[in-house]
């Protein structure tokens, strides 16, 4: 795969037989070197945005070795765009937030709106640290409505597209009751378009003990699928609609 390739599927030749026995011990035993470099050149502010995108690209490689197969699709989506904008999607696992970096950025500039506990974890803090991410406390919706808003729109203004997942927490399921409009209105308010991506990334399950580090399932497709920008006009319900009903419709074709 090159960065700006439309459509990607893995090669079945990508997994290595012996990685695929013991998928989550050789996946994170790779993803920790990954991770502790990083850190090292965050901490020294010598953590650039080449280098992310570029270990963004190293943690798919290293699913795609332990027998994780991707297919992604919809990036002539982002490559049109002509500014930044608000990318929504469902929050399924982990997975898409390592990901997510090295399909989006030779596009468009990006951060995430993240959990501030994400930012607190030894090591991988000074990583995000440095990506200026968004920070909720997933405590008190009013103040992390108004922090979305607030500095959001900032990121949005400064060139840099803002990830949102509406979802109070990560699931395997889909429920559009639980899907809020935040980032629909954070379009709104900022005059840029919003971009659907939907997610099914349960390869990389959420843990026992650590939620965000659960076993590595090889044995689950990965499926990422991007759709249309959407311009927000009038209340914003349309495109709230439309978003739920594009990321319905492609989870359902992947069952």
């Amino acid at each position: 795969m090159t960065l700006i390739d439309d459509r990607y599927l893995t090669d079945p030749q990508a997994a290595s037989r012996i990685c695929r026995l013991f998928p989550s011990l050789f996946y994170y035993s790779r993803m920790a070197g990954i991770v502790l470099r990083a850190s090292r050149l965050a901490k020294r502010n010598a953590y650039g945005d080449d280098l992310w995108v570029l270990d963004s690209w190293r943690i798919v490689e290293a699913l795609e070795r332990v027998g994780v197969r991707f297919s992604i699709e919809g990036r002539e989506y982002l490559r049109d765009l002509n500014g930044p904008c608000v990318i929504v999607g469902n929050h399924m696992s982990t997975l898409e937030t390592f990901v997510l970096p090295c399909l989006i950025w030779p596009f468009t500039k990006v951060t995430f709106v993240v959990k501030r506990s994400l930012v607190e974890y030894p090591v991988f803090r000074h990583v995000m640290v440095s990506r200026k991410p968004v920070l909720v406390e997933r405590i008190n919706p009013r103040e992390d409505f108004k922090v979305v808003m607030e500095e959001g729109k900032a990121r949005l203004g400064a060139g840099l597209s803002v990830v949102v997942f509406p979802q109070t927490t990560r699931t395997t399921r889909f429920d559009p009751e639980e899907f809020n409009s935040i980032g629909v209105k954070l379009a709104k308010r900022a005059g840029v378009p919003i971009l659907p991506v939907a997610l099914k990334t349960d390869a990389w399950s959420n843990g026992r003990f650590l939620k965000d580090f659960g076993p590595i399932n090889p044995d689950k497709m990965v499926h990422i699928a991007f759709g249309a920008p959407l311009e927000v006009t009038g209340n914003g319900q349309a495109e709230q609609e439309t978003i739920i009903g594009f990321i319905q419709e492609k989870l359902e074709s992947w069952t």
